[in-house]
């Protein structure tokens, strides 16, 4: 192998799939599983980790933050995407570009790719796995919603994991994603990224939040190849 290598690290919703509220739906699903009540609030997601949505919605109805209620909304919540998984590709869709750029990185012997995403791991292997995707990434180079409540830590879970390769410096390693949360991750913890402007948050959203390599979508793979590999090689951490 020659030249630089780069561990890549892919958001998942709004990223790769569109959510269209369906995880939304889960939530009002494994809320009445696990406390035997309806949601009285909206769920806010929006690329906040699982464990932060999860101590949200506890405070939200008057139920002690203990790791126990914790772990049974979570364990909820995995069993309802995994009754309804049958039912994603109804509410889903894989976005433009997003297969063609896994199966390139994929490809290349150069890139080491995973995820780091909000879900819980479990939920986020049914997320690809319901459209074909699961087996273009590296689960153990990656970082999920239920490995720290602050998405920055998620980047030091991935390089930790992804040390069985080799170390990777944060000038190795690139974030893909599209909220500002994943700019906040990236910037936080010194690495690169290539925001995509293909869920709720605007170019200029994206940009204000502090990122400078920003894609409409995922549909041109030669502008995301040149962007991720001008990050890596720029040395600049706020790209």
């Amino acid at each position: 192998m020659t030249g630089p290598e780069l561990l890549v690290l892919w958001d998942i919703d709004n990223t790769l799939i569109s959510a269209r509220g369906f995880g939304k739906l889960m939530y009002r699903e494994a809320f009445l599983q696990a406390f035997g009540r309806e949601l009285s609030v909206p769920v806010d997601l929006g690329g906040r980790t699982e464990l932060d949505v999860i101590a949200e919605i506890l405070k939200q109805h008057d139920i002690e933050h203990t790791d126990e209620a914790s772990q049974l909304l979570a364990t909820a919540l995995a069993n309802s995407f995994e009754t309804r998984r049958h039912d994603l590709p109804g509410h889903s869709e894989v976005l433009p570009g997003a297969l063609e750029a896994l199966r390139h990185f994929a490809n290349d012997p150069r890139v080491h790719q995973g995820v780091l995403t909000a879900n819980l791991r479990s939920v986020a292997k049914i997320k690809l796995e319901a459209f074909g995707l699961a087996d273009l990434v590296d689960w153990d180079v990656s970082a999920f919603g239920d490995d720290h409540a602050d998405r920055a830590e998620l980047v030091r879970f991935a390089r930790e994991r992804a040390g069985h390769i080799r170390p990777f410096t944060p000038d190795e390693v690139v974030l893909i994603g599209d909220t500002p949360h994943d700019v906040y991750a990236a910037t936080t913890a010194g690495v690169r990224l290539v925001a995509v402007a293909t869920g709720r948050s605007s170019r200029q959203d994206l940009h204000e939040a502090g990122a400078t390599a920003v894609v409409d979508d995922l549909s041109d793979l030669d502008e995301l190849i040149r962007h991720v590999w001008k990050t890596a090689a720029r040395g600049n951490r706020s790209a």
